[in-house]
């Protein structure tokens, strides 16, 4: 006799990411969802209430994995060129380990509600904020130039970071150690005194 493992919220949650990540927020249908987890459709729902609901559980999710990091970085101090080191690092461990709420995070967030986006969109902000003010450390403490433009610098490294996840993979040439020094050597040449 096979005894199939009960589902949990975190279940459906999980396999939402899965392919919210890979397909799409609006090319995932709650029957594609149900297959997944290996439930029928009308038992789903006894775990969700919709499909809008599991997108702002995965994108929240990912905001809290990204602002996590950087708040280590703040709590850990240093001098800018150190805390850059460390938002760099803890940028590609959310993405490498978590990619699937990294990836809704950062391209499915646009399917939310108003409601939900705006809060996104704070939390967004709030990270961006974390680089801006690791450049402006770094500008004061001779670590990187006194004439970068911190919104637009956060922005450039921001971009470099996220693209991470749509080229590397594991096992190629770099570990991610290597990756993130290579990035920061990349960055820190543009930022450096």
């Amino acid at each position: 006799m096979t005894v199939t493992r009960s589902r949990t919220r975190q279940d459906v949650v999980a396999a939402a990411g899965r392919l919210f990540a890979s397909r799409g927020y609006h090319g995932t249908s709650m029957r594609d969802l149900a297959r997944e987890v290996g439930l029928l459709g009308s038992s789903l729902y006894s775990h969700i209430d919709s499909k809008a609901d599991l997108l702002v559980e995965v994108v929240e999710q990912g905001a809290a994995l990204f602002q996590a990091s950087a708040d280590r970085v703040e709590n850990a101090g240093g001098t800018g060129a150190e805390q850059l080191a460390a938002l760099v690092e803890g940028h590609v461990d959310v993405v490498l380990d978590h990619i699937d709420e990294a990836r809704t995070f950062l391209y499915e967030a646009d399917a939310l509600d108003e409601t939900h986006r705006q809060r996104v969109l704070a939390a967004r902000d709030r990270y961006e904020a974390a680089f801006r003010r690791v450049l402006v450390t770094g500008a004061k403490d001779g670590s990187f130039q006194t004439d970068l433009d911190p919104a637009i610098t956060a922005i450039m490294i921001l971009s470099i970071l996220n693209a991470v996840e749509r080229w590397y993979r594991p096992g190629g040439r770099l570990d991610r150690r290597q990756l993130a020094a290579e990035i920061l050597r990349f960055c820190s040449n543009g930022v450096g005194t």
